[in-house]
């Protein structure tokens, strides 16, 4: 199973359309989008490519291979719009061929409602097995590691495609139990 891991788009349609281009490339069975996807939040600035609606038209055209779940910025209006149901707080994957065949159950929230307490990610983790790994966004920066509280768990973010924090926009690929960033030059 290959997953492309993207959040916290917030709207900006030239990073969406690079995002576009890199599902292309990269070819993932499905897309996983970790919420914030049109608007940009009353914290943030809006991006310098702000345009909503040329996102959700992106978003759209490869929504029969979206997984998604609700962020902080996400409304009512966002689901009228999409044609992915991305109002759920989070969503549950299993890969039964990672960890040389042992599986992973991988834990997709935004990080507002559950969350490692990584950044300001909120610190309340569900249940989960060993091997696991708990998947978010919301804090717009990077993170892949062993959690340090909850032993044999990984921890991953890919940090943002519209407004980084951590200075590059960037995405996120798991195969066989496996999560790397891949990152843009400005």
């Amino acid at each position: 199973m290959k997953l492309l891991i993207a959040s916290d788009i917030h709207g900006a349609a030239g990073w969406c359309a690079r995002l576009m281009d890199a599902i292309d490339a990269e070819n993932p069975d499905r897309v996983v989008l970790l919420g914030d996807l049109l608007y940009h939040g009353p914290r943030n600035d809006l991006p310098d490519d702000y345009a909503p609606k040329k996102v959700i038209g992106m978003l759209n055209g490869i929504a029969e291979r979206v997984i998604a779940v609700r962020g902080n910025c996400e409304a009512e209006v966002d689901q009228m719009v999409l044609d992915f149901p991305c109002m759920a707080e989070y969503n549950v994957l299993l890969d039964p061929d990672a960890n040389d065949g042992a599986g992973m159950t991988i834990f997709l929230t935004h990080g507002h409602v559950w969350g490692p307490g990584i950044h300001n990610s909120v610190d309340v983790w569900p249940e989960l097995p060993q091997g696991s790994a708990l998947v978010y966004g919301h804090t717009h920066k990077k993170v892949n590691q062993t959690s340090s509280s909850h032993p044999g768990i990984t921890v991953f973010n890919p940090g943002s495609i519209g407004i980084p924090k951590d200075g590059t926009h960037s995405y996120g690929l798991y195969e066989g139990g496996r999560f790397e960033f891949r990152m843009w030059d400005e």
